[in-house]
C-alpha cells in the first residue's frame, strides 16, 4: 500500500508539473506573440458608433433622393470577431453597410456571365416600380413609371438608375465615390468630429478612413456595401479580393456575416475564457508568411469548434487545441481536400440563416488549386512543415 501511495504521489507530483509546463509555454507564447487582444471589443463599439451617427445624417440629408437605403453597419471580419491576427497599428475594423433599394426601385439578383471569376459572383439589377398608389400624395410619390419626365424634372425627381448605376446595374464604383463625398462633407456635423480628425483613404469600392486622435493613435475603418441574398446571412459583396478584380457592376458572394454570427454563436455557448479566439490568433501568427491563406485557417477552426465539445475549449486546453489546428490543417493540405465551412454542413448552428441550396450543395474544397497543381501542394507542405 505504502509503494502504491508513493506512486500515486509521484505521479500527481508529475502531472502537476506538466500542468506547470503548459501554463509557462502559454504565457511564453502570449507574450512573444503579443496575444492580449487590444481592446477589440471598446474600439468595435466607437467604430460602430461613429458610423451610425453617419448613417443618420445620411438618412436626413438623402431622404428627399432616390439613392440606396443604407441600412444598419454589420461588424465583419477578424477585429470585429474578437482574434484580429494583426499588430495594434495595423487593425482594421471592416463594417458591411446593407443597401436596400429606394422607393420606387426593386433590385434583383442576377448570376454574372460577363465576368470570370472562380467566386460565386452575381449583378444587383435595378428595376423601377409603380408608386402611383402610395399613401402620402407628394412630389415623392412621383411614379417613375407613369409620370413624366418633365414633371419628375420639374420636381427633381432622380431615379438610381441615373446616378449610381451603369445601365440597369448597381456599380460598386460609383456607390463608393458616392458615399466617399457625402462622408467628406458630413464629418463636421458628427459629434465624433470633436476628438478625431478624419481622412479618407483611397479605394476604389469601399470607403476607408483614417481616425486621428491628438494623441496621435489611430483607428482605421473600412466600409464594404453590400447586398442581401433574401433573407439569409450571405450577401453580395462590393469590395473584390487581392486574387480578382471583377467589373464595377460585379458583386462578390461573400460568408463574412454568418462567419461572425458563428463566432457570436460560439461565444454564448463556450465556458469563460474560451481559448478558441486565442488559438486562432496564435496560431495565424504561426503561418504569418507562409503559403497558407488565414481564411483556410479560420475555417478549420471553425470545424474543429462544430466537431470538439466547446467544453474542451477552455484556457487550459490551449495548447492541445492548437495542436489539433495544425494537426487537421496538415491533414488537409495532404489530402488537397479542405471543405467550405458553409455548404453542406450539416452540423451548421441553426441560428445561422443560409439560402435553401446552401444546405444541399456538395462542400465546395478550398484547397481545389492544390488538388490542381501538385507543385504547388509539395511547396505548401514543406513551408508547413518547416514551420
Amino acid at each position: 500500500i505504502c509503494e502504491f501511495d508513493n506512486s500515486r504521489d509521484s505521479e500527481s507530483e508529475e502531472s502537476e508539473e506538466e500542468n506547470s509546463a503548459e501554463m509557462n509555454m502559454i504565457w511564453i507564447l502570449s507574450r512573444r506573440f503579443q496575444l492580449s487582444v487590444p481592446k477589440l471589443a471598446s474600439r468595435r463599439q466607437v467604430v460602430q458608433e461613429l458610423l451610425s451617427d453617419l448613417l443618420q445624417v445620411s438618412r436626413s440629408l438623402f431622404s428627399d433622393s432616390f439613392f440606396p437605403v443604407l441600412e444598419p453597419v454589420i461588424g465583419v471580419g477578424s477585429a470585429c470577431e474578437g482574434w484580429s491576427p494583426h499588430k495594434e497599428e495595423d487593425i482594421v475594423y471592416c463594417m458591411f453597410v446593407p443597401l436596400k433599394p429606394p422607393p420606387g426601385h426593386a433590385f434583383h439578383l442576377e448570376p454574372d456571365t460577363v465576368g470570370e471569376t472562380p467566386q460565386t459572383s452575381m449583378r444587383v439589377r435595378v428595376e423601377l416600380v409603380c408608386t402611383c398608389a402610395g399613401e402620402q400624395p407628394n412630389q415623392n410619390t412621383l411614379c417613375f413609371l407613369h409620370h413624366s419626365e418633365e414633371e419628375l424634372k420639374r420636381n427633381q425627381v432622380t431615379s438610381l438608375l441615373h446616378t449610381l448605376c451603369t445601365g440597369p446595374y448597381l456599380d460598386g464604383e460609383k456607390i463608393a465615390l458616392w458615399f466617399q463625398t457625402f462622408v467628406i462633407s458630413a464629418w463636421s456635423v458628427v459629434p465624433q468630429s470633436r476628438h478625431y480628425s478624419m481622412k479618407v483613404l483611397p479605394s476604389c469600392r469601399s470607403c476607408k478612413m483614417k481616425l486621428m486622435k491628438s494623441s496621435g493613435r489611430c483607428l482605421f475603418v473600412e466600409m464594404v456595401f453590400s447586398v442581401q441574398q433574401g433573407d439569409s446571412d450571405i450577401f453580395l459583396s462590393s469590395q473584390p479580393t487581392e486574387a480578382q478584380f471583377p467589373p464595377s457592376t460585379t458583386w462578390l458572394e461573400s460568408y463574412a456575416v454568418a462567419e461572425a454570427k458563428f463566432f457570436r454563436h460560439v461565444a454564448m455557448q463556450a465556458p469563460p475564457h474560451s481559448c478558441h479566439l486565442k488559438c486562432l490568433r496564435l496560431c495565424a501568427r504561426l503561418l504569418e508568411g507562409s503559403g497558407l491563406s488565414i481564411y483556410a485557417l479560420k475555417t478549420t477552426v471553425m470545424h474543429l469548434l462544430t466537431l470538439i465539445p466547446l467544453s474542451e475549449w477552455q484556457h487550459r486546453y490551449l495548447l492541445m487545441r492548437m495542436d489539433d489546428t495544425m494537426r487537421y490543417l496538415r491533414c488537409c493540405l495532404e489530402e488537397k481536400h479542405l471543405k467550405h465551412f458553409f455548404f453542406g454542413n450539416e452540423d451548421m448552428p441553426e441560428e445561422i440563416s443560409l439560402p435553401p441550396d446552401f444546405k444541399e450543395a456538395q462542400p465546395l474544397n478550398l484547397f481545389q488549386n492544390l488538388a490542381q497543381d501538385p507543385a504547388a501542394q509539395t511547396e505548401v507542405l514543406k513551408e508547413f512543415d518547416e514551420l
